[in-house]
């Protein structure tokens, strides 16, 4: 007799094996139709898989998060598929899950086009109908190297080839298509109805530019129609957000290949920068960090000292100077670590927090490099805490509600916290590692956050928060974060006097709240679409005439906006009133005042707020009362 237990804790014995498809036929046949996989004591199998002792068992559907891995996997198979019934002699290579969907690489005499993809999706809707059942089958390495061989599939051969040879493989079979895979895969093909291919790339072969160039194929795949519909649509929104389209049209920055990687900061661009630095100076003032500056360079046996050169130095910008090699800061640690040891310090000074807009440098591969959020050159609003064992609870919590109150103020309210806790290999004692998780754990339930462990994802020194925050579109980015790090000070020599008035190693918080300031501004560029709350807006008031006897009474509006701390500018042109309203409403300016003769005769102006809201005639000094209630942090334009 084999029991099976269910995930509601209940039993069904069978008097024989049972494979999980009967499982679910056996509990109803509603069941049965829904089940794409099952998860047999916490491993995932096929519906077809035998259970044959005493175990436990979940069905899995497409209401499942393994349901939908399933049906991506499974999505990347039909691909291959309908791309061998297609173009036969394209050779087939490997074709995973990402994020959203899958891919699969393909060797062919040329890359395939848009046309093609069109086809290729046809072709996957016509093999889905058919409904074709998904078999699962083993070979001996060997036998499954000269099947794949005998296909002409050289690939296959290859990767299979690279197996221990003592080691069987599964192969999945659907119709007239076999394809090497670990699985789990739907049980036919009819379960693969809401997909879409999205586009074509270029691959060389195991990643390596030495070897053959491959298209690759990106699609997506959902369970539900309304998701991929959703899905379709927050791509559509991405690309109209996209911060390099909206950092040309609204004239803030650019980027060029002199300059690999480095930002040009326009105008606009640049006073965006002003206004989030300054928020940021102020934030540091307003909670004890003093603002500190270190080198931009330093010599090749600090990086030595501080352990980035064994780790990172690949990742580093070097220059040499009278026979001396120096490294372009990457990152600011090691150079506060300088600034503290400058002097001695006792415990009473403790927690020290220094704060640093940090120009850095880190040589990542142009392949990588994505407009303004991902960059060789960059600042962060980078901030060192160094303190005792005792004093990490303490200032992790005020971190957090510090962390919240700045993305609040920025417009973001759905943060995600996730703790990345001790790693297999890693050095300091146990208790150590308890008292700093324990406390990084402590200070986010202190602060009402609902968390989630990474395990064993921590450095091998100490263990660390991560803060992400959602944009308007749902996307998650991961800005914030606090490190522990009792390692560098002690390499470095950091030491503080103790109440026994003995030499002790500080411990020291890596902390950040936005990260890099040109990666945080192109979010929030693309959370707000370009149309920046007022108090970010690097354009924030247009008063425009509507005829040139105007002017006069325009250079005043705009010199009483100025006095109330407002960025207002004059709109002179000679051109009609609807042509200058459109033209500056493609600008997202928050406010358009417009300026006519009976606007000027009893001290007014015509108010339009962003998207071409009619706010209609307000006296000068009631509109300049709006527009500075909007003009601080936190404020969000609501017109």
């Amino acid at each position: 007799m084999i029991q099976v237990q269910l995930p509601d804790g209940s039993k069904r014995p069978f008097d024989k094996p049972v494979s999980v498809g009967e499982v679910a036929a056996s509990i109803g046949a509603g069941l049965a139709k829904a089940a794409l996989a099952g998860k047999v004591n916490g491993k995932l199998v096929d519906t077809s898989f035998v259970i044959d002792q005493d175990s436990q068992l979940a069905i899995i559907t497409d209401k499942d998060a393994d349901g939908l891995e399933v049906i991506r996997h499974s999505t990347a198979h039909l691909l291959a598929y309908a791309v061998k019934e297609l173009f036969p002699d394209a050779q087939v290579t490997i074709g995973p899950v990402i994020d959203d969907g899958f891919f699969y690489d393909f060797s062919y005499k040329r890359p395939f086009t848009v046309e093609d993809l069109e086809k290729i999706e046809a072709k996957m809707t016509e093999l889905a109908k058919k409904d074709e059942k998904v078999s699962r089958s083993v070979l001996p390495r060997d036998e499954a190297v000269n099947y794949f061989k005998g296909l002409g599939e050289a690939y296959k051969a290859e990767i299979i080839a690279s197996i221990p040879s003592n080691e069987d493989v599964s192969l999945y079979t659907e119709g007239a298509f076999t394809d090497l895979c670990r699985g789990p895969h739907v049980p036919s093909t009819g379960k693969l109805k809401h997909f879409k291919l999205m586009k074509v790339a270029g691959a060389y072969w195991r990643g390596d530019h030495r070897n053959e160039m491959l298209t690759r194929v990106y699609g997506t795949a959902w369970a539900k129609k309304e998701d991929l519909e959703q899905y379709l649509f927050r791509l559509e929104e991405a690309e109209k957000r996209d911060h390099r389209k909206l950092g040309r049209l609204l004239d803030l920055f650019h980027v060029q290949d002199d300059a690999p990687g480095m930002v040009f900061w326009h105008p606009n661009g640049w006073k965006i920068w002003q206004v989030v630095e300054q928020y940021m100076r102020t934030v540091y003032e307003d909670n004890g960090y003093s603002e500190v500056r270190g080198p931009q360079i330093l010599d090749r046996g600090l990086w030595e000292k501080s352990g980035h050169w064994e780790n990172y130095k690949d990742n580093m910008f070097t220059t040499e100077s009278e026979k001396r090699t120096f490294g372009v800061k990457p990152m600011n640690c090691p150079g506060h670590v300088q600034i503290y040891n400058a002097g001695l310090h006792s415990y009473k000074e403790l927690p020290l927090r220094y704060g640093e807009f940090g120009s850095c440098h880190r040589n990542e591969s142009s392949g990588s490099l994505h407009g303004i959020m991902r960059v060789r050159g960059f600042t962060q609003d980078d901030g060192h805490i160094f303190c005792t064992q005792e004093q990490i609870q303490a200032e992790c919590e005020a971190f957090t509600k510090l962390l919240k109150k700045v993305y609040a103020d920025f417009g973001f309210s759905d943060i995600i916290y996730k703790i990345s806790t001790r790693p297999e290999k890693r050095i300091g004692s146990e208790a150590s590692w308890d008292a700093a998780e324990g406390a990084l754990m402590a200070a986010l339930d202190a602060a009402g956050a609902q968390w989630e462990e990474l395990k064993g994802e921590g450095a091998f020194y100490g263990p660390k928060i991560e803060y992400s925050l959602k944009d308007a579109l749902g996307r998650v980015w991961q800005c914030g974060t606090m490190q522990v790090d009792p390692n560098m000070p002690e390499r470095l020599g950091a030491e503080y006097v103790s109440e026994e008035n003995s030499r002790k190693t500080p411990i020291m918080l890596h902390r950040a709240i936005l990260g890099s300031l040109e990666r945080f501004i192109g979010i929030l560029i693309e959370n707000h679409a370009g149309a920046l709350p007022l108090w970010l807006a690097p354009r924030q008031i247009a008063v425009a005439s509507i005829t040139s006897e105007m002017n006069p009474f325009v250079e005043k509006v705009v010199a009483q906006c100025k006095a109330a701390g407002l960025r207002a500018e004059s709109d002179l042109r000679a051109d009609k009133i609807s042509y200058k309203i459109r033209e500056l409403s493609l600008q997202k300016l928050p406010y358009i005042a417009v300026v006519g003769a009976k606007e000027a005769e009893i001290g007014a102006v015509a108010v339009r707020g962003r998207g071409n809201v009619d706010l209609g005639v307000m006296p000068i000094e009631k509109f300049i009362e709006l527009a500075v209630s909007q003009n601080r942090p936190g404020a969000h334009l609501t017109n």
